[in-house]
């Protein structure tokens, strides 16, 4: 006989974990970077295939959040994409001096 999952364990938040950022429950995995490959156009079994720990149901559960959230993890792709724009554009200035 199979378990049965609670899809609603799958996801987690965590302070101390990506600043509290949505993660898939027992891992670092944020709902964000398996968002920003499925943006890419991965499937979720590509996504499963380059992160071996992962299981497809997992990766499923990840894209359902990021689904139902939309406004959220975008804005959180956005936002990290500022930081790593800025932190760019400091370390080029400072090679400059």
């Amino acid at each position: 006989m199979s378990t049965i999952t609670d899809i609603g364990t799958l996801i987690s938040r965590q302070p101390d974990i990506h600043g509290g950022c949505p993660i898939i429950a027992g891992t670092g995995v944020t709902v964000r970077r398996i968002a920003i490959w499925y943006k890419q156009s991965l499937s979720a079994e590509e996504i499963a295939a380059r992160i071996g720990h992962l299981t497809l149901t997992q990766v499923y559960a990840a894209l359902t959040y990021y689904h139902a959230n939309r406004d959220e993890i975008d804005a959180d792709i956005a936002a990290e994409a500022a930081e790593a724009d800025r932190i760019e554009a400091l370390h080029k200035a400072r090679r400059q001096l």
